[in-house]
């Protein structure tokens, strides 16, 4: 330890090798363990940053009679409750299948407890539902974890607890979340800024640096506890080995694991002290939690009692157990800082820090480095920072997800059998479900648990980093112990059973194109294959579960899209009847064209699959004629007048009539887009035959979509639901700064709503209304902790950039709109796309005047030199200022920002 007063998956995927088609010619160090990967040759991914942010209240600790995973276990409890399906920490790494953890644990002498997890409110307690109330920042991360950066922001004085809970109770849905930074704590810089990194000097190798600066003018104690625990794997029955760890005679602690190789983790000693270890079990306090007898002596909590409480009887004098701590004792000087070093690597090492420093900062060049590569072309080193930090977040992103449905229905031999009405309830139908790998978060703290579209847009950033990762993702989660035996793929933990966008393929598209460019041209078409075989299923399932009349008009229910609509469109209407949803079937004649342009890839090689990509193309037409043509008395979704998609309402009593809503439903019918050139023409002609054929004989199809029997740009032909005049009427309404467009983009509803709410009534008193709501919202639908009405979304956003960039490909620089609405200037397709871009972009960078948009108006974030440079990437973003809102830590699809900061020619 240095005090100084300067003032400066894995599980069961992994990586697939692949035959060496192209290799750069100068591959950075960090590239050639990339490669190393591939070649089976070092498992540099068998450790990384997999401890969830939070495992307390998720569904897969709750053993609850009433369904109720909040208030069965709280962060309260969670100190003292031994977890049945993972583990949480500050800044945790662990192995792939997550039988040893390592973290650090902070007291500054002031808390009630010891700081070892992040604090937030459960969905019941806050005023918009969940949310973390803790301030800390991803800043770096590398493919293999080879260096790992990260910062977390510790008061000085007593945290907030009660304070946070009772105000964001107090506050109603009309007033915005009360945040950690909104005490005031940190105004007078009583904080400690403390600083995680982690490199590898090889894969079982890995080094832990934890450098804490007082940014405050006077001296502060804090107590530094790096803990080393093993997952409870022997309480649940029926296998009873118990790991353990232990300490030798020299400065280490012991690992005994069978699944572990023998390693040790060891520590420095503190100057002119030593450093205390600390024993006791990972295992319940049963006496605390439910007052019962503790069949275990040295309790999960019994560190905190030592430390906090002065119980010397909480821990094992042994020295010995299944949770360990180093107990570090610092004293940081006013506006310094002081520095502990940990080694976690194989047993028997003499002289762990001889070569520490130069392993650190080996790492950290390397990363520098890799970046380097990364960003050639980003000129703006705001805009590099941005990236950095959002790739970051990706990376750090990964978690060991751990959830086999059967058994978490039906019990543990060792524990009460949980209620019988547990086996008709939550999730009962995904008993084949049974998943145990590292997969991508979307926010691991409110949202510790995969969704099926949001993991879909992880894999697009992910791909510009590391592509098989990227694949690996998209293919596990096609393999059967993950999508239903129909065909349905899981939608996220609450409720498995709903219904996410078919954006699978999309992203499988994408990322296939994505690591083709980094192949030197050569696509990965094993990987192609194997997903659109599943996706066929998939496919299946939507047009045999979602197609109520056969029509191809779908439902799908609520789609992603949370409140966006009049009702919870994945519940039964209050008005009977269904909704044809507009999103819905656009999605669906996305998903045909995304398939049909992946058939047409695989025919290159193998020409069976031009059949397939016939099937897609009129699938795709049967869905654009029925977006126009609804019901035998045709009442389109498209409305000429307003320019603009609508769902309808089908009601018993009523019959069908629009939902005039002028939101993202409408929108979406954009992204189903595709070009196809004549050179790919030209190599499928089985293909080219059945479409003209097909084209000639159902006139009443072909007329719908944009004028395939007219070339366009550069001999392109052009697959959409809109043609030329309909996406001028669209893109109008679009580009209007009075309705969706915004200074950051496209809001997820029409501003028109904010003066004109669309009303709902009817005279049997089923009544309902959508406003634009910019910010949080104020309705208790979905929980009230996401909005779309009103503010930014980045995937529909990216999406909108990529489908226009389609759109030019076609129209070329003859074809012109008026941006913005209203202004007299006219710009191309592709202009017009590098415009949303950029306003995009603009949510992170520093305007004229140094402020950050996402930073709304709080001041000590837009100046403070400790704050104005460290990024969080919101779920959403407020729809009239930018400000960053819902979930804070690189919720997985925003960190697609960095996907588009590039050079131009790479978008």
């Amino acid at each position: 330890m240095l005090c100084n007063a300067d003032r400066s998956t894995v599980g069961r995927e992994k990586p697939r090798p692949y035959d060496r088609f192209h290799k750069p010619q100068r591959m950075n160090q960090e590239q050639q363990r990339q490669q190393e990967l591939r070649d089976g040759k070092a498992d540099w991914h068998r450790f990384g940053p997999y401890v969830s942010d939070r495992q307390w209240g998720t569904v897969r600790e709750d053993y609850s009679a009433d369904a109720q995973p909040w208030t069965y276990t709280t962060h309260d409890m969670a100190r003292s409750y031994a977890y049945r399906w993972g583990e949480d920490a500050i800044g945790g790494i662990c192995d792939d299948k997550q039988m040893l953890c390592l973290a650090p644990a902070f007291w500054n002498g002031q808390d009630a407890i010891l700081k070892e997890r992040l604090f937030g409110l459960a969905g019941p307690e806050g005023n918009h539902g969940e949310d973390v109330k803790e301030l800390y920042y991803y800043l770096d991360n590398t493919p293999t974890h080879s260096y790992m950066r990260m910062l977390y922001k510790y008061p000085q004085h007593a945290f907030p607890y009660d304070w946070l809970v009772t105000e964001n109770a107090r506050r109603g849905r009309d007033k915005p979340e009360f945040e950690l930074i909104d005490t005031l704590i940190f105004k007078e810089n009583r904080y400690f800024d403390i600083f995680l990194e982690y490199a590898k000097a090889g894969p079982d190798d890995l080094l832990l640096q934890i450098t804490v600066h007082n940014r405050g003018d006077q001296p502060a104690p804090l107590h530094v506890l790096p803990q080393l625990w093993l997952r409870n794997t022997w309480a649940w029955g029926p296998d009873h080995y118990k790991p353990e760890l232990r300490a030798p005679e020299t400065g280490s602690v012991a690992i005994d694991h069978a699944s572990l190789p023998a390693l040790e983790l060891y520590y420095e000693q503190a100057e002119g002290q030593l450093a205390e270890l600390l024993f006791c079990d990972n295992e319940t306090n049963a006496r605390r939690l439910f007052d019962s007898e503790n069949p275990n002596k040295y309790c999960k909590d019994g560190i905190n009692d030592y430390l906090l409480h002065g119980r010397k009887q909480a821990v094992n004098p042994a020295r010995r157990g299944s949770k360990a701590a180093v107990h570090y004792q610092l004293q940081v000087p006013a506006g310094g800082s002081c520095t502990v070093r940990l080694r976690l690597a194989a047993s028997g090492l003499a002289t762990p820090f001889a070569d520490f420093a130069q392993i650190l900062e080996q790492r950290q060049q390397e990363a520098d480095a890799y970046y380097h590569d990364l960003q050639q072309g980003v000129d703006n080193a705001d805009a590099r920072n941005v990236q950095r930090q959002a790739l970051a977040g990706m990376l750090w992103s990964k978690q060991f997800y751990y959830y086999d449905v059967a058994e978490w229905l039906r019990g543990d031999p060792a524990l009460p059998a949980p209620p019988a009405s547990r086996l008709h309830g939550r999730n009962c139908n995904w008993k084949h479900l049974n998943n145990a790998d590292i997969i991508s978060m979307p926010d691991k703290w409110e949202y510790p648990w995969y969704a099926a579209w949001d993991l879909a847009f992880h894999c697009l950033p992910l791909a510009m980093v590391d592509a098989d990762f990227a694949k690996n993702q998209l293919r596990l989660l096609c393999r059967d112990w993950y999508m239903a035996p129909n065909g349905q793929l899981p939608a996220y933990e609450w409720k498995l059973d709903d219904v996410n966008p078919p954006v699978h393929a999309y992203a499988t598209w994408r990322v296939y194109k994505i690591d083709q460019k980094q192949r030197g041209g050569q696509g990965d078409t094993a990987f192609l294959e194997s997903v659109f075989h599943r996706l066929l299923l998939n496919f299946t399932w939507w047009v045999n579960r979602k197609d109520r009349n056969n029509r191809n008009v779908f439902e799908g229910g609520f789609l992603g899209l949370d409140n966006i609509g009049v009702f919870d469109r994945s519940a039964p209407l209050p008005t009977g009847g269904y909704i044809e949803q507009a999103d819905g079937t656009a999605w669906m004649a996305m998903f045909a064209l995304n398939m049909m342009r992946i058939a047409l890839e695989l025919s290159r090689t193998n020409p069976v699959y031009q059949d397939l990509a016939s099937k897609f193309f009129e699938h795709f037409l049967y869905i654009a004629y029925a977006m126009t043509n609804v019901g035998e008395q045709p009442i389109d979704m498209w409305d000429d007048e307003d320019g603009f998609y609508y769902d309808v309402l089908n009601t018993p009593e009523h019959g069908r009539f629009p939902l005039r809503v002028r939101s993202m439903v409408g929108l979406i019918p954009l992204f189903a887009v595709e070009v196809l050139d004549l050179g790919t023409l030209q190599d499928v002609p089985h293909f080219v035959s059945r479409l003209n054929w097909f084209l000639d004989n159902r006139p009443e199809l072909a007329k719908l979509v944009s004028r395939w029997q007219e070339p366009g740009q550069g001999q392109r032909h052009l697959l959409s639901l809109l043609r030329g005049h309909r996406m001028k009427l669209l893109l109008r309404r679009m580009l209007d700064e009075a309705e969706f467009l915004s200074e950051h983009g496209i809001r997820s509803l029409s501003r028109y709503h904010r003066l004109h709410p669309f009303v709902f009534e009817r005279e049997d008193d089923v009544s309902a209304q959508v406003s634009y709501e910019p910010a949080e919202s104020t309705t208790s639908l979905f929980g009230g902790n996401s909005n779309w009405r009103g503010p930014v979304w980045m995937p529909t956003n990216f999406m909108i950039v990529e489908s226009l960039q389609r759109f030019y490909h076609y129209y070329g620089p003859e074809f012109k709109v008026e941006y913005p609405t209203g202004s007299g200037k006219y710009c191309t397709i592709i202009e017009i796309s590098q415009a949303l871009s950029d306003r995009l972009i603009q949510l992170f960078l520093r305007d004229e005047n140094g402020q950050r948009a996402c930073f709304g108006p709080n001041q000590q974030l837009q100046t403070d030199p400790h704050f104005r440079d460290h990024l969080l990437f919101h779920e959403y973003f407020n729809g009239d200022n930018g400000a960053g809102l819902g979930a804070t830590h690189q919720t997985g699809w925003t960190g697609l920002v960095a996907k588009l900061i590039q050079p131009r020619d790479n978008c």
